[in-house]
């Protein structure tokens, strides 16, 4: 009985198999590459288009409440009106005038001006540290002080990422100011200490009297946080600043924003 004949099979050399699997690989990396840098584009670039954008947003919507507010005020009396004098904060011993105020929140209720990050930096400063609203602007740590009061008004910031607010924190030094506005006062932080490099468990940073600080009574604090190394979060950066002067919104900025 004959067998049936089959056509011989060509072989594949191993060569141009071993070309198959290399080019394919590279065309992997390629795509992978090519992925990677659009997603650093996104967060380089992208991320901080949008969150100027929402920053922005919360600055017109809290200015519009300011505006309505003060619109709706009754016109003070000669006797009730402000002093065209700058005026020293009150001492940490005075009892304030009226209970400090509290905001919803979620809200921004102040902008923050830094001069040792650029004559045009100015964000705002939202009720709130969690992630979502620090996308948004600064956030105020709700259990800390009211702006202005006695205690330990604390605020955190990203560093990168959504509009890299605090982005040049390294640079704060001694004497710097930071300066707050809200509805009606504007108040001058003098720094007193550069950043510290500390870990996120370091939570007695923003007691009312912070550890680590120069501080070692109550006072009028002010400190900042934020992420530390620059694209990591092992790590935080704090600083410590005292309230120094306040001044009625009524009469433009203070001395370290004029000019």
């Amino acid at each position: 009985m004959r067998s049936r004949w089959r056509p011989p099979r060509d072989r594949v050399r191993p060569d141009v198999v071993l070309r198959l699997v290399v080019r394919t690989f590279s065309e992997v990396c390629l795509t992978a590459g090519t992925l990677i840098v659009l997603f650093v584009a996104y967060v380089l670039l992208w991320t901080g288009v949008k969150a100027d954008r929402v920053m922005d947003g919360e600055r017109d919507r809290m200015r519009d409440r300011w505006a309505a507010a003060s619109a709706a005020a009754p016109l003070p009396t000669p006797s009730q009106a402000p002093s065209q004098a700058p005026s020293q904060p009150p001492p940490a011993s005075r009892p304030p005038t009226a209970p400090p105020e509290r905001h919803p929140a979620g809200r921004a209720f102040a902008e923050m001006y830094v001069p040792r990050f650029g004559r045009d930096w100015v964000k705002p400063v939202l009720e709130g540290t969690d992630p979502e609203l620090l996308k948004k602007g600064l956030g105020h740590y709700a259990a800390t002080a009211p702006l202005g009061a006695v205690g330990n008004f604390s605020v955190a910031g990203h560093r990168r990422t959504y509009g890299d607010p605090f982005k040049d924190f390294p640079r704060l030094r001694p004497g710097d100011v930071v300066i707050l506005k809200d509805a009606s006062t504007w108040y001058t932080y003098t720094l007193r200490s550069a950043p510290l490099r500390t870990l996120p468990t370091d939570v007695a940073v923003v007691d009312p009297v912070p550890e680590k600080s120069p501080f070692r009574a109550p006072g009028r604090y002010l400190t900042l946080t934020t992420c530390d190394p620059e694209w990591g979060h092992s790590h935080r950066l704090v600083v410590w600043a005292e309230l120094t002067g306040t001044r009625p919104a009524a009469q433009g900025p203070p001395e370290g924003l004029s000019g």
